[in-house]
Order: C-alpha cells, then sequence, then structure tokens
C-alpha cells in the first residue's frame, strides 16, 4: 500500500504541475495578445494549404468570407511561442467525434480475401497488420501500386561523362523528376507518386553490373559441375522491364553463344506493370503475371532468382513483448464502420509469425535478441518504477521476406540468389524495431507520416532490411548444414553497393568530368544479398 500511495502522490503532483504550467502559458499568451492588440484564439493566416491528412473544420462557426480586424499587426517575437499551441488544441476541440463502436463485431479478413472481394477499403473488420500492409500497398482495386506508383524511367541512359559533377547529374534528373511527375497529375487529375531505382538512374550500366555478376557465376558453377548448363534466370518484380532489358543486352551482346540459351523469365505481380514488360521484352523472354507468393511450378535446373528493390515492400508483422514475461504478441488492426483504425495485440497464434520466431531464436552462431526487448534485469527494475508499461515498444518482424525464403527453398532448390535493397532509410515510424517509411506526396513534397496506420491506396509503405539477419535467415531456411544445397552452393553473403560495384560495373562508363562515380556514390544504403 504504501508503494501505491507514493505513486499517487506522484501521479498528482505531475498532474497539478501540467495543468499550473498551461494556466501560467495561457496567462502569458493573453498578457501578449492583449499588449499586441489582438485576440488569442484568432488565427487568420491567408492561403496557407493544408496539411495532408487533417481533418478539416467545416462545419458552422467557421466563416470562410470574414475579413481580418483592422487591427495593427503583433509582434511576432510575442506571438511566436503560443500560436502553435493553441491553434492545435482549437483544431482539436473542434474535431467531429468519432462513430467507431467497438461493440460492432469484426470479421477477421487477409489481403487474399480482400484482393478477391472487396472493390473498396473494408470496414468492420480486422486483419493482421502485414495483410493490412499488404492490402494498401498490393489490393488490385484500391492498392498503392495500383491506383498510385508510378516508376520513374528517363526516356534514355545519361551520359554521365557529360555532366560536369554528380551534383550536375542530380540537377537534370530533378528537373525530368519534376516534368514527369506534372505530366502525370496533369493526365489523371491526381496527384501520382513517382519513385527512382538505380536500376532506372544508372541504366544500362547498372544492369549491365548484375549481368556480369551472373555470368561470372554461372561460368564458375559450370566449371564446378563439368558441364555447360543453360543460364536460366528469374527475376521477381521487374518493374518497367529495364532490367530484364538491360541484362539480356548484355548477355547478348558478351556472350552469344550463352545467349543463345538463355531463358529468361520475369514474375510480376501487377497486371499493369506485366503489360508494359511485355511490350519491351526481347524474345525468348517469359512475363508471368502472378505474386511469387504463389508460384507452384518446380524448378529443378540450376537458375539464378534476381530480386532488385522487391523485399523494401514486402509486408511486415507487428509484434510487443509482455513486458513481464517477454512473450510475444502479435498485431492486429482493427477497422472501424467509419473508417477508424486500431492496432490491437494478441498472443501470437499466427502460424507465420511463430515459425518465423521459431527460426530466428534457433540460428547457429551467436543468438539474436530483439532490440525492442530489454533484458530481463532492466526490465524488472523498470516495472518497479511508476507508470510502468505493460508492452515494449513495436518490432516490424520480416515474415513475407522469410516466406519467400520458403517459396524459393520449395520451387528452386539450385537456385542463386542477388538480391538488394535498402538497409537503412531516413524518416521511419519512430519508436519501433526496422520500422518502416510511411510516406505520401502533397502539393509537390514528399510527407512522412509517424504511423503505419494510415488510409490504403495512398502511401507508399516500404522498409529497411536488416541483411546480416537476413542472411542467416536465409541460410537457416535454403542451405541448413548439411545439406546438399550448403555444400555445393556455399553460404550467402552480404555486401554494400559499392562492394558490388567495384566487383562488377563498367565504372569507367559512368564517371563525370569531375572523377565523381555515381554508380560508387549514390544509394550508398543499399545492400545486396548474394548465394
Amino acid at each position: 500500500m504504501g508503494r501505491l500511495a507514493a505513486e499517487r502522490k506522484l501521479i498528482f503532483t505531475l498532474w497539478t504541475t501540467m495543468i499550473g504550467a498551461a494556466r501560467a502559458t495561457q496567462r502569458a499568451a493573453a498578457a501578449a495578445a492583449a499588449a499586441c492588440g489582438r485576440r488569442t484564439m484568432a488565427s487568420r493566416a491567408r492561403g496557407k494549404q493544408p496539411d495532408p491528412g487533417q481533418r478539416q473544420n467545416t462545419g458552422a462557426g467557421a466563416d470562410a468570407s470574414a475579413e481580418p480586424d483592422p487591427e495593427p499587426e503583433p509582434d511576432p517575437r510575442a506571438q511566436k511561442p503560443f500560436t502553435g499551441y493553441f491553434d492545435a488544441v482549437r483544431d482539436i476541440m473542434r474535431l467531429p467525434p468519432t462513430t467507431a463502436d467497438a461493440r460492432v463485431p469484426a470479421r477477421r479478413v487477409t489481403a487474399a480475401y480482400c484482393a478477391a472481394h472487396c472493390s473498396s477499403a473494408p470496414r468492420n473488420v480486422s486483419m493482421l497488420a502485414r495483410d493490412f500492409i499488404g492490402d494498401a500497398l498490393y489490393n488490385p482495386a484500391y492498392g498503392y501500386f495500383s491506383r498510385q506508383a508510378t516508376i520513374f524511367s528517363p526516356a534514355a541512359g545519361y551520359a554521365f561523362g557529360a555532366f560536369r559533377d554528380s551534383a550536375a547529374l542530380l540537377a537534370e534528373v530533378g528537373r525530368q523528376y519534376g516534368e514527369m511527375e506534372r505530366a502525370l497529375d496533369d493526365v489523371r487529375g491526381i496527384p501520382r507518386q513517382l519513385w527512382h531505382t538505380p536500376t532506372e538512374l544508372l541504366r544500362p550500366w547498372y544492369g549491365r553490373a548484375v549481368a556480369r555478376h551472373i555470368v561470372r557465376q554461372h561460368r564458375a558453377d559450370c566449371a564446378a559441375r563439368g558441364r555447360d548448363d543453360a543460364l536460366v534466370v528469374y527475376e521477381l518484380g521487374g518493374g518497367n522491364g529495364t532490367l530484364m532489358a538491360d541484362v539480356v543486352g548484355y548477355v547478348r551482346d558478351a556472350e552469344p553463344a550463352l545467349h543463345a540459351r538463355m531463358q529468361y523469365n520475369v514474375v510480376e505481380i501487377s497486371a499493369k506493370l506485366a503489360r508494359a514488360q511485355r511490350a519491351r521484352a526481347p524474345p525468348g523472354v517469359r512475363v508471368v503475371n502472378r505474386s511469387v507468393f504463389d508460384w507452384r511450378e518446380r524448378v529443378d535446373a540450376p537458375c539464378f532468382v534476381v530480386a532488385m528493390e522487391v523485399v523494401d515492400n514486402l509486408p511486415h508483422d507487428v509484434v510487443r513483448y509482455d513486458y513481464a514475461t517477454g512473450a510475444p504478441l502479435q498485431a492486429a488492426v482493427r477497422v472501424y464502420g467509419d473508417g477508424e483504425l486500431e492496432e490491437l495485440y494478441e498472443p501470437v497464434a499466427d502460424p507465420l509469425i511463430r515459425d518465423y520466431l521459431h527460426v530466428r531464436a534457433a540460428l547457429p552462431g551467436p543468438a539474436y535478441r530483439s532490440p525492442a526487448l530489454p533484458s530481463p534485469a532492466l526490465r524488472r527494475l523498470r516495472m518497479r518504477l511508476p507508470l510502468a508499461p505493460n508492452m515494449t515498444r513495436r518490432e516490424f518482424l520480416p515474415t513475407q521476406a522469410f516466406a519467400l525464403c520458403r517459396v524459393l527453398r520449395d520451387f528452386f532448390p539450385r537456385h542463386r540468389l542477388v538480391l538488394s535493397d535498402f538497409h537503412a532509410l531516413p524518416d521511419a515510424v519512430p519508436g519501433a524495431v526496422d520500422a518502416p517509411v510511411v510516406q505520401t506526396r502533397f502539393d509537390g513534397a514528399m510527407v512522412p507520416c509517424a504511423t503505419y496506420l494510415v488510409q490504403p491506396g495512398w502511401f507508399d509503405i516500404f522498409f529497411p532490411t536488416n541483411f546480416e539477419l537476413l542472411s542467416r535467415v536465409y541460410d537457416s531456411v535454403c542451405r541448413p548444414p548439411p545439406s546438399d544445397a550448403l555444400r555445393l552452393l556455399g553460404a550467402s553473403r552480404v555486401c554494400t553497393q559499392r562492394e558490388f560495384a567495384r566487383a562488377n560495373a563498367e565504372l569507367e562508363h559512368t564517371r563525370t568530368r569531375s572523377g565523381e562515380n555515381p554508380m560508387l556514390d549514390f544509394y550508398e544504403n543499399n545492400k545486396f544479398l548474394l548465394s
């Protein structure tokens, strides 16, 4: 009882201190406004654009035609500390109350169910975090990649030697980027979101570097096997088809005998992108419009699986850990009837989450401990302090990347992997482990968000990849000791973008006049996983 009384006293002291500070701030604001001859709660900034996603007051009491009082302009130094705070309080008080009703039953659905049955974002449902993210990104009717996203692709590759330095190149990229963005907005009448990849920005030399690595590894494998096998490539998520064209073009020009027996396949989930890939596919290239997670064709021949900028958009699950026991809890997203979103936690029951956590815990070598989970001693100490939490911060789990490893093991047993993506990202959702960047484009500017609980279809959600951990998980799934795959193909390895470029790229073709080289200097937050 003594501890409980002390905690109550501390909470009461903090609360009274906050109230006193707020009242003192209000009195100071009133005095400052009186000195300026102006009301404290008036906000008459004209021509200011609303923040995206902010709910606007359209009810009575907001007189849009009222003219400002003919009063002298206030001293900005007197108003600056208070205007933002009181404006925010006013806007919050004017928000209409939510009509969300937790008593209405919510049916548990999946992203696959929504893709098959929903033409608009569903209501009164709940789904795992990965299903919510997958539905928001990939639903064919309203998903981000179906309605918003367009890959920036210059009409031709850049003549890098014609630019003074990297800054001049970026200025030209920015000019073309802006022109394409304005053209898309004019045509479609809604803001479209563009993004660029190294495959597009550094074409054709980036794709040629990937091709040179594949050809070199294929030659070494054929020599080790003592026979000349055909070169078989499966590209996952082919985008605009640029990598396909550059890889096949390099093999055709540099290795004509190998090209004659080459089999190049693209596995693409987007019907729109699959049509674009077929339009520019060289003869002999096969484009399969299907999710790789629905792949059921076993490929027993030695092959290469290429996944460039794919895993960053694979949906993740969210877990938090019980602060007392350390047990993981899975997140489910509850969608109410008015579109309000809430995150709820429950004991882990999903097989994919459970399997991933089991494989991660059993990895050979140093044990992996989640950064979200403090040590038992720290948790016990924190539990003795007032206002102790009952759950840790969030951790985003790459469960779909784990599922991809299983697809590769089951249907491409003799594959080699070439995978590249971001290992670090700015502006990620704060306060979580391996958190994504959630962003949309508004009025020509990219706007990051502080949560993944956003309106489906309007926001890009992409994740950094812990390559070192992914490499260990991949080896555990696809190259478990003492398997033949490990003996014949070896363990995977991780390298940086710069290291990969130095080993495989034709760097003389991407050097600017100043000596800077975008192939080495750009995309420093990219890494490669090679097997």
